[in-house]
């Protein structure tokens, strides 16, 4: 069910591209993701640093492509989180000496320390990855197809990912 609740921005945008267009769909992603964070503090009083930052971008680039009748920016979005989330992983491992990763599963999953750092250095390549692949998809196809790369091609990528992780954890958590 969270899984849907965070999708649920893009795929407004999705349907809202569908009929009307990229500027009206910008809209409907600012305005629902504004309602998520709104609803998550009134239900949690708190809200997820995640959900703010991606409510940020969204407002700014997002902004920026209705009041500039630009495309390019909310093209960019995806990119722009991929990458933050990959300098935020890489940087807060390596100089703060924090594996997020590690902080984030913690609890559900006991592996050693190396493992952690691989799982962090490969979710970090990923998003590198997926940064460019968004671009590359947005600059090389029409506009229609990069909206439904958004929602259909990053979301596959992002859940085989996550398979080949947890078969990578499986293999190496059993060899070490």
């Amino acid at each position: 069910m969270k899984f849907f609740y965070d999708l649920l921005p893009v795929i407004l945008f999705f349907v809202a591209y569908k009929i009307y267009d990229i500027f009206i769909a910008t809209a409907v992603a600012i305005i629902a993701t504004l309602l998520q964070i709104v609803f998550m503090y009134f239900k949690k009083g708190s809200v997820d640093k995640m959900l703010l930052f991606n409510g940020a971008m969204i407002t700014v680039l997002g902004g920026l492509t209705i009041l500039l009748q630009d495309k390019a920016f909310i093209m960019w979005k995806p990119s722009v989180i991929y990458w933050a989330f990959a300098i935020i992983l890489f940087g807060s491992n390596h100089f703060l000496g924090k594996n997020l990763i590690k902080l984030a599963m913690g609890t559900q999953l006991q592996l050693k320390d190396w493992l952690w750092s691989r799982l962090n250095f490969f979710s970090s390549l990923f998003f590198i990855f997926l940064g460019f692949i968004n671009l590359y998809v947005a600059y090389n196809f029409s506009e229609n197809t990069w909206v439904n790369f958004k929602l259909f091609g990053l979301t596959a990528l992002l859940f085989l990912f996550f398979i080949f992780l947890a078969l990578y954890v499986s293999k190496a958590n059993k060899e070490r």
